[in-house]
């Protein structure tokens, strides 16, 4: 009965920590993107650059923090699953073989809406508590 107990005070804390850091950040995108809502694997393929286009063709262009910016680190691990580290060793081996160039990145939350909200097919993230003026926020699902 003690380590039920243990096992499923383990699980609340790990269920609390994970919907915690879920809500350190929120993606947000141009008002002209169609979508409301994203699974993460949507979320990580475009920031990846695997999908270059919206469903309507207008070429997704992806915004990311600083990689010093604690809510880059969330996000990387939220979304791709990795370190910002390892996102970044990523794209250093996709520039040097020639296949790709990371997405630009901007040095605050301002600066991330301020791209995204001026790019058609912008998408970005910021800090949960930013202002998302003038751009359109997009949930997230876990499938």
């Amino acid at each position: 009965m003690r380590s039920l107990l243990y096992s499923l005070a383990a699980a609340v804390i790990a269920f609390s920590s994970l919907e915690a850091s879920a809500a350190s950040f929120k993606i947000i995108a141009n008002s002209s993107v169609r979508a409301d809502t994203l699974s993460k694997k949507e979320v990580a393929d475009l920031f990846m650059k695997r999908t270059p286009k919206w469903s309507n063709g207008t070429p997704v262009t992806p915004v990311d923090q600083s990689d010093r910016s604690s809510i880059r680190e969330e996000f990387s691990k939220n979304v791709h699953g990795k370190p910002t580290a390892a996102v970044r060793s990523y794209w250093q081996q996709q520039i040097f073989s020639g296949r790709g160039i990371p997405p630009v990145e901007q040095p605050s939350d301002s600066a991330v809406v301020a791209l995204v909200r001026s790019s058609a097919g912008g998408i970005g993230y910021v800090d949960a508590a930013a202002d998302t003026s003038g751009v359109k926020v997009i949930a997230i699902t876990t499938q």
